[in-house]
């Protein structure tokens, strides 16, 4: 194997002028429409192979097929964070202004993801008359801040890339639906799974903290950089995510532990009703 030539071709992916307006909207438009037919794909699948999906509503059809498109978007989130993270040396020498063509790939194919599912989430919500108002929350920040990186062209990308590395858990989510789903949510593997699940929860916290670090360290290149706007959007988002959203995803993973409760628009039921309907 050529790795020279390897890394170029590899390379070549990534080079696109982002200054452009025409690529980042091609690129974002691509990402949207990959994790379309991915959910497409998902749902053609599950009906030819399993006989256990023709027996679910149409709304649990539509969950499990979000639930394995956000699987495969977080595994890409975990490439690309991890490599800043812990790789790229590029990113370790600066963390606030820093930019890479291939950030810049994930990125924009990543806002195309969260466009994606703002869409299909809003939509599911009104067909099937449900509302996660946590996951509705983080969904509309996480597109605001990748839409600020996409209009704001200087701003740098260690943490938006951070941001997608919050990520990490939706394999694991997508697993434990899955799992529920199939009637196996007795089994040694499902226990398993939540033990990832809850040390990956705590694992996003201690990213919030490095990530509240960096901007700490590094507060007025990091608010000249964002931009006021951008950074209103950015800093409300990490604050709710620190102080709401992590601990409340950690609290319902620890208590899937200890018996199969399907969470899922729970803050929902408890303000409207029963869970009975919202399990169906």
């Amino acid at each position: 194997m050529n790795l020279a030539y390897d890394g170029a071709t590899l390379s070549a992916i990534f080079d696109w002028d982002y200054a452009l307006w025409e690529v980042r909207l091609k690129l974002l438009a691509a990402g949207f429409f990959i994790y379309l037919c991915i959910f497409l794909l998902a749902h053609w699948l599950a009906s030819w192979i399993s006989a256990t999906y023709h027996t679910l509503s149409a709304k649990v059809k539509v969950r499990s097929n979000i639930a394995i498109t956000r699987a495969v978007f977080g595994i890409q989130c975990c490439v690309a964070g991890l490599w800043a993270l812990l790789i790229d040396p590029v990113f370790q020498a600066d963390k606030v202004y820093s930019q890479q063509n291939w950030s810049w790939f994930h990125c924009l194919i990543a806002t195309g993801f969260i466009l994606w599912e703002n869409v299909i989430v809003h939509l599911s919500n009104i067909v099937f008359r449900t509302c996660d108002v946590f996951s509705v929350v983080h969904h509309l920040f996480a597109l605001g801040g990748l839409l600020g990186l996409i209009i704001n062209i200087k701003s740098g990308h260690y943490l938006p890339v951070m941001g997608l590395l919050l990520e990490m858990t939706t394999p694991s989510i997508c697993l434990y639906w899955l799992l529920l789903r199939s009637g196996y949510s007795n089994t040694l593997l499902w226990k398993a799974n939540q033990w990832v699940l809850i040390h990956l929860q705590h694992c996003r916290m201690v990213l919030v903290y490095h990530m509240w670090w960096v901007c700490i360290s590094n507060w007025n290149a990091v608010v000249e950089n964002l931009g006021l706007p951008h950074c209103i959007i950015f800093f409300t988002a990490l604050t709710t995510l620190t102080l709401i959203l992590n601990p409340y995803w950690i609290y319902t993973s620890t208590q899937r532990l200890f018996g199969s409760v399907d969470w899922n628009f729970s803050v929902f039921s408890y303000i409207f009703g029963s869970s009975k309907k919202i399990k169906q």
